[in-house]
């Protein structure tokens, strides 16, 4: 009997190789890996039958039930499912939730219909699970983490994504990292942002690199958070500061808050001002009654404005007001409280310089 198994999990990652998740659906969408794909066994509703049997009346007659569920047409359906994915991507390894009968099950199948050996994760999805979440342990890194700070606006991310050692956090929880952050495409589960973010250090680690560099962010990415040890270990690490004069930064969050977010609504200004206005609610206790409503006067304003002549203009106003009396008083504070980490500053040909120097290698 065919019993291909591996558990070479860094291979996995380091290779990217594709994945074949025969969980069932409602399993999958509450996290993955970043290179599977759900072409499940059962589905939803025949997993929770299956289960339910096993609870009842045992393993044996569980097993019974799956095989006459998943059957004939069925069957074949799914087995064509594997076939295709294999034929592009004939590498592939499957799993199941612990590396047990769906996944054997899939493995034997697909031996029968097409004589492929697929080789299966010998402790399934939890034991690969188990694997990343230890990758994100800071004992683990073999380099020096240095965080980009700077005021909101600054442009942070985009100089990160010139930096080969560079991780970026807000791409792979998919947000913006503020409170006008998210983005069309929904946020990964926290569960999905782990794993990703294990994949990433576990690839950079691979490539040996001297130094990590990672933007200054809180404990959360929007919905998404961190482990508590690694953002325990990166808030005492050192910082590189990106000093951008204000005009810059209001530029911007022009293109950001204002251009590119009313693309995104296809050109619907009054979805994209219900959004701006909802978003400013949410941090209407921290701004108070006054500001707030300061700030929203000068919104609906430019909104009004926008309207009638089709000038964006008027949007820098309520932005300058925003970085001034919300995101500047935080980020100074917090500056204040880590001036002794500030190793490095400067503009962002400087910055970029010298980071861009960092990118040095454990065996140069």
């Amino acid at each position: 009997m065919i019993n291909l198994t591996t558990k070479d999990y860094e291979n996995i990652v380091v290779k990217n190789i594709k994945l074949i998740d025969v969980r069932a659906p409602v399993e999958f969408n509450k996290g993955a890996f970043i290179n599977s794909v759900n072409l499940p066994l059962m589905n939803d509703e025949e997993r929770h039958l299956v289960g339910i049997c096993y609870q009842e009346h045992g393993n044996e007659a569980a097993v019974a039930l799956g095989h006459q569920l998943v059957s004939g047409m069925i069957k074949e359906q799914r087995v064509n499912a594997w076939k295709n994915h294999l034929f592009s991507n004939p590498d592939s390894i499957l799993y199941c939730y612990r590396g047990g009968q769906r996944s054997l099950i899939s493995q034997q199948w697909i031996k029968q219909s097409t004589g492929i050996d697929v080789v299966r994760l010998e402790e399934g999805y939890k034991g690969f699970r188990n694997y990343l979440i230890e990758q994100l342990n800071p004992d683990l890194l073999e380099c020096k983490p240095l965080i980009l700070s700077g005021y909101t606006g600054s442009g942070k991310t985009e100089l990160l994504n010139q930096l080969e050692n560079s991780i970026d956090l807000e791409g792979i929880a998919n947000h913006r990292g503020s409170s006008f952050g998210h983005r069309e495409t929904p946020q990964p589960t926290q569960i999905s942002f782990e794993n990703n973010l294990a994949y990433a250090f576990i690839r950079h680690r691979h490539q040996r690199f001297r130094y990590m560099i990672l933007e200054d962010e809180g404990k959360n990415v929007g919905s998404c958070f961190l482990p508590i040890p690694l953002v325990q270990f990166l808030n005492g690490c050192d910082l590189v500061l990106l000093e951008v004069p204000l005009e810059e930064r209001i530029e911007a969050i022009l293109k950001e808050y204002v251009i590119k977010a009313q693309s995104h609504h296809g050109k619907n200004l009054q979805a994209w001002a219900e959004e701006i206005r909802n978003n400013l609610l949410r941090i209407r206790r921290r701004l108070g009654g006054e500001r707030h409503q300061l700030i929203l006067n000068q919104f609906n304003d430019a909104y009004e404005h926008q309207k009638d002549s089709g000038d964006i203009k008027l949007h820098e106003k309520w932005i300058e007001s925003l970085l001034n009396e919300y995101y500047d008083p935080m980020y100074r504070f917090m500056l204040q409280q880590a001036s002794s980490r500030i190793i490095f500053k400067g503009d962002r040909q400087t910055v970029f310089s010298y980071l861009k120097g960092k990118a040095t290698h454990h065996n140069t």
